[in-house]
Order: structure tokens, then sequence, then C-alpha cells
């Protein structure tokens, strides 16, 4: 049995987003095939992640220089502990699930926001004299990405992915594209239906 979490990294609905319905279509499968796995949801554009700021960097600080919890203020003591709960749920997940599009070449802020929670020097990484080393392994993912032109992979926003989550010690991540229907609209129901027998397929062997 696989712990699983799945990202919704889109604000709309399903019905509005093609990155949603592919994400539907593959956690369809998924939950056929992994019966008994546990399957967490994180709506991003309903969550509470705390995004890192001048409050939780001086809190940091404090800490890091010996000061107790207790002595920071009760907001600092609630963010510090908001971003730790999101840290020790990536530690606790075997598989990751993420859907988002592909905005200005970039995820969405709510994404690098969640991202930020899991680049954590000491328990995700650590610092050697050669590079940094990730601190956790055998870790997977599926990056589902919706864009409005044709990128093969090279956008930024599908290679920061790979790279950061590979950092973080995910050592696989599987990438399924909706891409181009922006540029070729008269091809949206070929496109779609090329992704929804894709993520199906993923979905299977994920």
């Amino acid at each position: 049995m696989s712990k699983v979490l799945v990202f919704k990294a889109h604000p709309l609905s399903t019905e509005q987003s093609r990155t949603l319905t592919i994400l539907a279509q593959f956690m369809q499968v998924y939950q056929k095939q992994n019966p008994a796995d546990e399957i967490s949801w994180l709506d991003l554009y309903q969550s509470d992640l705390p995004e890192i700021d001048q409050e939780l960097m001086t809190a940091w600080a404090a800490l890091k220089e010996g000061q107790a919890m207790a002595t920071l203020s009760a907001s600092q003591q609630e963010k510090v502990a908001r971003f730790n709960r999101y840290t020790d749920q990536f530690l606790a997940t075997d598989k990751f699930v993420i859907a988002n599009p592909l905005w200005n070449l970039n995820v969405p802020t709510k994404l690098k926001a969640w991202i930020d929670t899991v680049m954590v020097a000491g328990k995700t990484f650590r610092h050697t004299e050669t590079a940094p080393q990730p601190l956790v392994t055998g870790k997977k993912a599926v990056h589902i990405q919706s864009a409005g032109n044709v990128y093969a992979g090279q956008d930024f926003a599908t290679q920061y992915v790979k790279t950061i989550l590979g950092f973080a010690g995910v050592d696989e991540v599987i990438k399924i594209s909706i891409e181009g229907i922006d540029h070729s609209p008269e091809k949206a129901n070929v496109i779609m239906q090329e992704a929804i027998e894709t993520a199906k397929q993923t979905a299977q062997v994920f």
C-alpha cells in the first residue's frame, strides 16, 4: 500500500479545466488499480499554505539561535507549525500526482509555495562540500500540465518541477502533457483524447 498525495494546482473546476479533466481520468483508473492505497487530496487554492515572508524568516532565525518555540509570537508559532506540517506530509508520502496549468512559462504561485515547504535543508536535503544531496529516496510523481502551445517538455515549468522534486528525493517524475489547443483549436478533441489515453495508460503502471 502506498500513500498518495494529489495536488489540484488550478483555481478552476474540473468542468472548466483541461488539466483537471485529465487529472480526473488519471485518478479514476489509478484508484481502480490500487484500491488499498491511501489517497489524500490537496487543493492548493483552498489550502492554508504559508508563504515565506518576514515573519516566518525571523521566526526561523530565532529558533536557529536557540530560542524556544514558546518565545515566538502566537502568529509565528502558528505559521512555523503550519509550514512544518506540509514538510512532514511530504516525507510521509510515497507518490505525488501534480496537476497544474502552464502560466507565463511557469508554475502557478500556489504550487511554488508548496514546493518551498518541501525544500528544507536538514529534512529533505543536505548541503555537502560538492553539491546538495537529497535525504529521501524512492518517491515518485506524475506531473500533469496543460499549455496553450507545444513545448515538448522543454518549457521551464516542466524542467523546474522535475529538477526540484529530484532535488528533494523524488526519483521518478512522469509527465503527462495537454499541449497546443490554444494554438490549434481545431485539434482540441484529438489533443484531449490523446492526453486521456496517456493518462489512463500511465495510471495503470504508476
